[in-house]
């Protein structure tokens, strides 16, 4: 029947117009609340939501509603991530100008995102490609130019052939673009860089403060930091090997200690070195154009097969006469970086791959307990453990920590062209961030260069400068650089022809300071010191990890850098960060091999099939949901069929949230049926039920008072799950009482006595209160059905009941000779003797006796009776 059943598509729609006509969720910064700021990772706008959002957006709302019932005042804004490749791709391919492309896909996903029912404040929405964003980011731009935090440098730039741009060593993935798979090529040309390395120490250094943090996501930023305590070393080349003008080579090594065991010096390709040799050497040329085809990142060169090619050059071992190491150039190797010797401890196969180098006779180090000596011969694994120096002269006998330090003071003591011949440094895998990019859609950089004056900023009033609408995309490149007027200005310092910076910011810049505009979006000055001052850092930051380095690292860059230029008080951007798992789904391909969507594949007798045809299908692994593979399910389907709250509630149940989830049409129709469940129990409370506002009888009998614990139990036990971002266990508690409401409509029967009465509307009210974090328009439902003229969205969390959580009784297993034969209930203060005695009376355990004489009863409290007979 009707009445039986919960219109959830229809009713959700009413309770969203029910929320924006108060205005509910829109916060302000003159309020005595406490405030908290919720955020999650902004979305691309691609063109329609997937259910990654769904379960990111449903998360950061789950924590946003419970704060602001807590008695917080939230913010918890959306915006959009809108510059970038794609939409100047979808220009290229559609014909359609990039603006048109991604502001009609913002229009569409915020409507989607609206059918979600999250608790945003839509009044600050924002878009990165907005004019008013764009502007407030060249500020900043120049600010941070001004503060020295902006650099112009000529560097090796990974180049995308496909998308014909810069990109940043994070953005080189297996040696390929992250965006459109082509193998990268290193090119070298100036580009604008941040100057994050002025941070690394103190990035590295505050991590240890980030508590809130995934501890992976950490170590991932540490690893990428990547400090190193070194020594540099000045080796002399041997006269006759190195061209003219490399007498010494300065190389930077981590493990001096070593020095005994080195087998060889390998440089990077673009060292003065490789070139000068290659400027004379077809084959070394040729190895390092092949060099060139790969990221250069330390993370990235570390997994590559390691290459190198023998220079013929030779320099002179600084502790042993009359020993020489070969010179390789070597793929593994940073050009920011010195250049490393390789010892036979921990390089054995680093230039090996592809040449001949000499090895050292045996191991510069012992084992652990300072024991025989481990061959490290080619074809035998090197010993890399700590321990005792051995075959190293005067280091033989000194822990790793000590031979370090006795041979840095060694080679400081001695001279090299009249400069010490080891230095102490410090060495950072961090490189400055190259944020130049050869493309029309991102943000205008607000430079201009003069033929008589340099490259001059713009000067604040001519800001902002805008991007031009008349752009061709007809041949490859940047549009902005081969535009008729746009490019063509006059110097600002003396009147000269002078043309734009033509290249746009990186997209990552974008989102790097988002989270700081979203306190005053409208604002006229980039950030608003007083708001940023009232809601920053972020308090519970949302999203994936595959954003560790990216977006989070430059990101506490950016806010140190706002810090420094007065548009920021604090430091660190997020206080609390949580990763959530990816959506997974079964994969599907029909007889040709082609993906099919989950849609098209049906189960008939228990084998995937076409749905319209009956042909078979191969179902795949399940993995992440992805357009490519076609394992996708459209969120407007659910939210159309079945209504929002139920995709919400299945991304919310079984799995812990920073584990992968697998959708499955099953479990989606488990959350649908269970939220009819929902609605008809609370629908029955309400119908047997006292009304609203009945006081608490003075009288309970042990059906109320059971399921008033149990009320109250599930009240404490979701607000420490949601608290812990434990969402699921959070659902499992609200499983349990929905059981406990069940079984007391059950015992109510037609006419229930006042307790029970008072006990079901406790139990209804507090099922529905607890659960409206998570399906908020059930929620706001059931609260009508309960007889309130209120919204639960305005409802202040509910408290459990101390008294209630602690139980007067305990259940205890009942033992004869070990084996168990029943359970007890009773008291929780009661005495051994009385324990005993009640045991004793149980029918199954007077049977296990069977007339025997009992040699003694074992009574453990709160556990276990025992009964040896």
């Amino acid at each position: 029947m009707a009445a039986d059943r919960y219109d959830a598509p229809k009713r959700e729609k009413h309770w969203q117009a029910a929320w924006e006509a108060k205005g509910i969720f829109q916060a302000r910064e003159a309020d005595s609340r406490p405030k908290y700021y919720v955020l999650e990772m902004f979305p691309y706008p691609s063109g329609r939501i997937h259910m990654g959002h769904v379960r990111n957006y449903t998360m950061g709302d789950v924590v946003a509603r419970t704060m602001r019932a807590k008695g917080h005042n939230v913010l918890h804004p959306m915006g959009w991530d809108a510059f970038g490749l794609p939409a100047e791709n979808a220009a290229i391919e559609r014909g359609v100008h990039p603006a048109k492309w991604t502001y009609d896909n913002i229009a569409t996903m915020r409507s989607q995102l609206k059918s979600m029912g999250l608790s945003l404040d839509w009044s600050r929405e924002l878009a990165t490609c907005d004019l008013e964003y764009y502007h407030q980011q060249q500020k900043l731009f120049l600010d941070m130019l001004a503060a020295g935090l902006v650099d112009r440098k000529t560097r090796k730039v990974n180049w995308d052939p496909v998308d014909n741009t810069v990109l940043a060593n994070e953005q080189v993935i297996d040696g390929r673009g992250w965006r459109s798979g082509a193998l990268v090529e290193q090119r070298e040309q100036p580009e604008w860089v941040f100057k994050i390395t002025d941070y690394a120490q103190d990035l590295l250094d505050a991590l240890g403060d980030l508590d809130r943090w995934p501890e992976k996501v950490r170590l991932m930023q540490a690893n990428w930091i990547g400090r190193s305590e070194g020594l540099l070393i000045r080796f002399e080349t041997i006269a006759g090997t190195a061209p003219d003008g490399h007498s010494i080579l300065e190389v930077f090594t981590t493990r001096p200690d070593t020095l005994y065991g080195a087998a060889f010096m390998a440089v990077a390709p673009d060292h003065k070195l490789a070139r000068a040799i290659a400027s004379t050497n077809a084959q070394a040329q040729a190895f390092i154009d092949e060099c060139h085809h790969h990221g250069t990142s330390a993370a990235e060169l570390e997994t590559l097969e390691k290459k190198g090619f023998d220079t013929g050059v030779r320099v002179a071992h600084p502790m042993i006469d009359g020993a020489e190491l070969p010179v390789y150039i070597a793929n593994f190797i940073l050009m920011e970086y010195a250049p490393a010797p390789s010892s036979a401890a921990r390089r054995t196969t680093s230039a090996t791959s592809n040449s001949r180098a000499p090895m050292a006779p045996g191991s510069a180090r012992g084992s652990a307990a300072g024991g025989g000596r481990r061959d490290i011969r080619h074809g035998k694994e090197p010993y890399t453990g700590d321990g005792v120096l051995i075959n190293s002269d005067f280091l033989d006998g000194l822990s790793v920590t000590d031979a370090k330090t006795a041979m840095a003071e060694r080679l400081a003591a001695r001279t090299v062209a009249g400069k010490p011949q080891g230095v102490r440094k410090t060495e950072f895998r961090l490189r400055d961030w190259g944020i130049s990019r050869q493309r029309y859609w991102g943000c205008p950089i607000p430079m201009i260069h003069c033929e008589t004056c340099g490259i001059v900023p713009v000067p604040a009033a001519d800001l902002p400068v805008k991007l031009p609408d008349d752009v061709s995309f007809d041949v490859p490149g940047n549009p902005l650089d081969r535009h008729p007027t746009w490019k063509h200005v006059p110097c600002p310092k003396c009147g000269a022809p002078a043309v734009r910076e033509t290249d746009t910011m990186d997209t990552f810049v974008d989102s790097s300071w988002y989270f700081a505009r979203f306190c005053s979006p409208r604002g006229d000055v980039p950030t608003d010191t007083d708001a940023v001052g009232y809601w920053l850092p972020v308090d519970q930051y949302i999203g994936g990890v595959e954003h560790a380095i990216l977006h989070l690292l430059y990101s506490r860059f950016f806010t140190r850098a706002m810090h420094k230029t007065g548009h920021a008080a604090v430091d660190e951007p997020f206080r609390g960060l949580f990763t959530q798992g990816m959506v997974t789904h079964e994969t599907y391909k029909d007889a040709d091999g082609k993906w099919m969507l989950p849609e098209d594949v049906t189960i008939k007798d228990g084998k995937a099939v076409q749905a319209k045809t009956g042909a078979p299908v191969t179902v795949g692994p399940v993995e992440s949901m992805s357009k490519s593979k076609k394992n996708v399910v459209d969120p407007d389907s659910i939210i159309g069929t079945f209504g929002a709250d139920t995709a919400r509630w299945f991304m919310l149940s079984d799995t812990p949230p920073e584990r992968d989830i697998e959708w499955t049409a099953g479990g989606v129709d488990g959350a649908y049926r269970f939220l009819q469940r929902v609605w008809r129990l609370v629908r029955d409370a309400a119908a047997k039920g006292a009304g609203p506002g009945t006081p608490v009888p003075s009288e309970m009998g042990p059906e109320a008072e059971a399921l008033r614990r149990a009320t109250h139990k599930t009240i404490a036990g979701v607000t420490s799950a949601i608290d812990k971002l434990r969402f699921n266990t959070a659902v499992a508690q609200i499983y349990e009482l929905a059981n406990a409401l069940s079984a007391g409509l059950q015992v109510a029967g037609e006419q229930p006595k006042d307790d029970l009465r008072f006990a079901l509307r406790e139990a209804a009210e507090g099922l529905t209160r607890v659960s409206a974090p998570m399906v908020p328009h059930l929620a706001e439902e059931c609260w009508a059905l309960l007889g309130h003229d209120t919204l639960v969205a305005e409802k202040p969390w509910p408290e459990a009941d101390l008294a209630l959580l602690t139980e007067d009784t305990m259940t205890i297993a009942v033992q004869v000779n070990g084996k168990r034969r029943d359970e007890l209930t009773i008291a929780r203060d009661a005495s051994k003797e009385d324990i005993e005695a009640q045991a004793l009376k149980l029918d199954n355990v007077v049977r296990a006796i069977g007339g025997r004489k009992i040699k003694k009863v074992v009574v453990v409290p709160q556990r276990i009776v025992n009964v040896v007979a």
